[in-house]
Formats: structure tokens, sequence, C-alpha cells
């Protein structure tokens, strides 16, 4: 896995091919990474990329320090099925509708 800063996203490939095997995508603050997007590409569904995305992800916000805001339905459910893998704070269950909003003060 590979973090592209310049594209907002964690990036995959499988044995080093060139071609872009999923991404994760993210929006960073100073505090919060909010990842948002996760895409697989067909040819490689069912093969553990997206498990490896989220993974990666995780464990590198989790070293950074930064909180962990989850909107990604992929990311979600990979935490509600991994709850002792992740180790993020994150509840297992996630409700969409009892997510507390915030300005954009409160996470820069």
């Amino acid at each position: 896995m590979n973090n592209v800063p310049g594209a907002n996203r964690y990036e995959a490939r499988v044995d080093g091919a060139a071609r872009v095997a999923g991404v994760a995508e993210y929006i960073r603050t100073a505090k919060v990474v909010a990842f948002v997007h996760t895409e697989v590409a067909p040819e490689y569904a069912g093969r553990g990329v997206g498990s490896a995305l989220v993974r990666s992800a995780l464990d590198e916000t989790r070293a950074s320090g930064l909180l962990v805001l989850v909107t990604c339905p992929f990311f979600a459910g990979w935490i509600a099925r991994h709850p002792a893998g992740t180790r993020v704070g994150a509840p297992a269950r996630f409700d969409r509708l009892r997510l507390k909003l915030h300005t954009w003060a409160d996470v820069t």
C-alpha cells in the first residue's frame, strides 16, 4: 500500500503492477483523517485488496495520532467485522444518522 498525499488516497498495486488495483480516498486535516471512498478494480475483487487498504490506512492513521472519521461504507463494514483488529477507538457498529457533525473550525 502506498499513501499518495497529493491525491488524498492510498493506492494498492498487486505484485508490483503499474496499474492501481484499488484506492482508499480520504480528507485529512490537522487532527482528523476522514475515509470517504474505497474502490477496487473488478479484476481484483475478492482478493483482499480492499481489506489491505483499510488495514494499512488505519495503521498509519493510528501511528500518526490522528482521529479517524469513517463515512465510507466499505471502511465501516470492515471495522464492524474486525473490531478487535482496528484499535482506532471506533465503535463496532456505525449509525450514520447519529454522527455528530462538526464545523470546519472544530476539525482544523
